[in-house]
């Protein structure tokens, strides 16, 4: 599994309310969801986003309440990984659960910056920001997470194990 994309970055204790406000959650299509991601951290997030990009954030990422929402309109924005210093828990279990790529890597999350161009290997871990022309380390997803993720999601995957 391979990642490519333009870097969002922001700071710590981003928090699920930020990430889709409240007031959206009755929203139940994905895509319209999704259309209002980041809006208070990050106005424009919508309309700059594109398939493949990378959000890039520091301690504590998703932190706040337990809403699957967050992770799922990451995903359905285009935002292919999610790579930050750490993760609220009940963040980084809902974002495998719905296919959304996260990788905790603290060196990576403090010198990329906003703007650069980052691949990700998943297979290996290796995050290298190539504006930079550095690398970094991560864990490598274990080979069911990656089926989780390639999947899109928890239960798309034991669908097909399924089938």
């Amino acid at each position: 599994m391979l990642a490519k994309g333009t870097v969002f970055k922001y700071g710590d204790n981003v928090d699920t309310d930020v990430i889709i406000p409240a007031r959206y959650l009755n929203i139940a299509d994905p895509k319209e969801l999704a259309s209002h991601a980041m809006e208070d951290i990050d106005a424009t997030f919508v309309q700059r986003v594109r398939p493949g990009d990378i959000v890039v954030a520091s301690r504590n990422f998703g932190c706040g309440s337990s809403r699957e929402h967050a992770p799922l309109v990451l995903r359905e924005s285009g935002v292919a990984c999610v790579i930050a210093a750490s993760f609220a828990r009940i963040f980084y279990r809902n974002a495998i659960n719905i296919g959304l790529a996260i990788l905790e890597c603290p060196e990576a999350a403090e010198a990329i910056q906003a703007g650069d161009t980052v691949s990700i290997d998943f297979d290996t871990g290796v995050i290298t920001d190539e504006t930079r022309g550095e690398t970094y380390q991560a864990a490598a997803f274990p080979p069911f997470i990656q089926e989780i993720i390639t999947n899109g999601g928890l239960l798309p995957a034991l669908k097909k194990r399924e089938a």
